[in-house]
């Protein structure tokens, strides 16, 4: 664990691995956001306006996750990824809406890590953090999934 930031009175600190997830966190909430944001865009058909909103309030929500975790690792002394994992939008709705529920799902495995070494390393503020975004990030794996249901 090394020293990340000192004020009178108070040290916190932050392992390696951990600001490793988060920037990893980080990255993956800037790509859904503009993977989603850009599908909301290029979906097309019958019924796709309720689909086109819903992609586009949980981009929004994405990018806040993005900021929010961002913020975290700079308070940590840490500086905060720009860059963003693999977009991949696809081409038909049910094809990007298999894309997303499959990114959720690995968002949700990798805060359930974050969430775990957090504790361990008696960060309760970025558990917390985590443990929230993690119910959001549940939300939208649960509206893909009752999308691709037919």
């Amino acid at each position: 664990m090394g020293w990340t930031q000192s004020s009178p009175g108070m040290t916190i600190m932050a392992s390696k691995e951990l600001i490793d997830l988060m920037n990893k966190g980080i990255s993956r909430e800037i790509q859904v956001s503009i993977q989603y944001m850009w599908q909301h865009v290029r979906i097309y058909g019958f019924n796709h306006l309720p689909i086109a909103d819903e992609l586009k309030k949980i981009a929004i929500q994405e990018m806040k996750h993005a900021e929010s975790i961002a913020d975290r690792v700079d308070y940590l002394g840490f500086e905060p990824t720009t860059v963003p994992a693999t977009i991949t939008v696809g081409k038909e709705a049910e094809e990007m809406i298999a894309i997303d529920k499959k990114a959720e799902e690995e968002a949700i495995t990798l805060y359930r890590q974050i969430i775990e070494k957090a504790f361990a390393e008696k960060d309760h503020v970025t558990r917390e953090l985590f443990e929230d975004i993690l119910e959001d990030e549940e939300d939208h794996h649960n509206v893909f999934m009752t999308l691709l249901q037919k």
